[in-house]
């Protein structure tokens, strides 16, 4: 039996801190035995791997979107709206900052939060390194905001380059970090700038479009199986990519990269997708054990090393797994750190035995628009990957979206959002165009 009526604080709305949310509420907010928060500093969920599509138009986040308030009615959680800045373990209180509109306006004050148990799910920002003009040049892919933000500047210059009549002039791209997000917005691109030509941008097209692709390290997808990271190449390659391997940017500016060997790579928009770490403020915090990328150390039972009421989940997190690895900072990562979470809060709360986390490498997937998809998935009787390509793999990888929808709505709910989707296709343009 549930004998008291605590309350959790989930900060970080992403697809761990959701899903997370969603369950708790059905388990414990709908029978009154626990009050469930969820806290984030945006008012709409985007799965962040579709954070690429986004950058390009080829979704748009308020029609793809889960808008938080509306989401907790349906699911018996709460939601607020704020940004966590400061945590006092002791008292068992979070400061959320002050919250302005745009003009600078305050909209809330700052406020303090207090939790019987907390949940950090506050996900990872790229790490620039302190790369000298980094901050002041690029683009990030971190939110919905900067995705957008990208997206805007992306049609700015499309239009530019279609009112230019000389052929000769392209829309030079330079992209800093060969990983899923970099390989992935490249195809994007390309995929985009083709289907201008249905939406009166009659003089873009791919052939205009030159994007460099860089990575530091001796092949892109260093994470994943080297035949995924050749097979990867191989597409970006046949689309136009500039695949720079072993090149190291030391520094941007409003010309380009420049790279180690001093090198110039021109470009008109610059993105950094090289790295992730969590956000610094948790190690001004003072609380917790970290890594050097600010990942808060836990335990076997995903509880931070400094406070069992603490549970941590998703890309801050920092477990070690018995090979010595920590577990990678992706979303099957996230969304089986949530199912232990939520097992382990309503043991603790029913004063039973707590699981220990085990994580499950089921493969992964690299999906490069609609020119290929190309990943490697576990077998179940052996820890041996198989290699698959094309449309299995396609299938297989929108397959994930849905299991994350399929989590955070239901079975029904998600079979409705694709006939809805499937209808939209029909109606609306294929990318956003504003």
């Amino acid at each position: 039996m549930i004998t008291t009526h605590p309350k959790i604080v989930i900060i970080g709305g992403g697809a761990g801190g959701l899903e997370l949310a969603t369950q708790l509420g059905h388990k414990l907010g709908k029978k009154k035995h626990a009050d469930i928060l969820l806290i984030d500093k945006n008012r709409t969920h985007i799965w962040k791997p579709l954070l690429h599509e986004v950058a390009t138009g080829s979704i748009d986040a308020d029609l793809d979107g889960v808008v938080y308030s509306a989401h907790a009615a349906k699911h018996h959680y709460n939601f607020q709206l704020g940004t966590f800045c400061n945590l006092d373990n002791a008292n068992k209180t979070i400061t959320l900052s002050a919250f302005n509109d745009e003009l600078g306006h305050q909209i809330l004050p700052q406020r303090t939060v207090h939790y019987d148990y907390l949940v950090i799910a506050i996900g990872s920002v790229s790490n620039d390194f302190n790369t000298p003009g980094i901050k002041e040049h690029c683009f990030y892919l971190d939110s919905n905001q900067q995705a957008e933000r990208f997206q805007h500047a992306l049609l700015d210059n499309f239009t530019r380059l279609h009112q230019d009549d000389n052929p000769q002039h392209a829309l030079n791209i330079a992209i800093v970090g060969g990983g899923a997000t970099g390989v992935e917005l490249s195809a994007e691109l390309y995929h985009v700038s083709d289907l201008l030509k249905l939406y009166g941008l009659t003089n873009m097209s791919a052939k205009r479009l030159h994007i460099h692709l860089i990575e530091a390290g001796p092949r892109i997808l260093p994470a994943l199986p080297e035949r995924i990271a050749n097979s990867a190449k191989r597409e970006l390659l046949k689309l136009g990519v500039n695949v720079r391997e072993n090149t190291q940017v030391k520094q941007a500016t409003n010309q380009g990269f420049i790279t180690k060997d001093d090198e110039q790579i021109d470009a008109d928009i610059m993105v950094w997708a090289a790295g992730v770490k969590a956000p610094d403020f948790i190690k001004d915090l003072g609380i917790f054990e970290l890594t050097r990328n600010n990942q808060i150390m836990v335990n076997d039972y995903l509880q931070s090393n400094s406070d069992d009421t603490i549970f941590v989940l998703g890309d801050c997190c920092a477990f070690t797994q018995k090979d010595g690895k920590l577990v990678p900072p992706r979303a099957q990562s996230a969304h089986q750190m949530a199912q232990c979470v939520e097992k382990n809060l309503i043991a603790t709360l029913r004063q039973q035995p707590l699981t220990g986390f085990e994580y499950s490498d089921h493969g992964s997937l690299v999906n490069l628009s609609r020119y290929s998809t190309v990943g490697s998935l576990m077998g179940n009787l052996t820890s041996n990957s198989f290699f698959i390509e094309g449309k299995i793999a396609r299938f297989m990888y929108i397959s994930l979206y849905r299991m994350h929808q399929r989590a955070i709505h239901g079975s029904a709910k998600t079979f409705a959002l694709w006939i809805s989707e499937k209808v939209l296709r029909v109606v609306r343009p294929k990318m956003k165009l504003h």
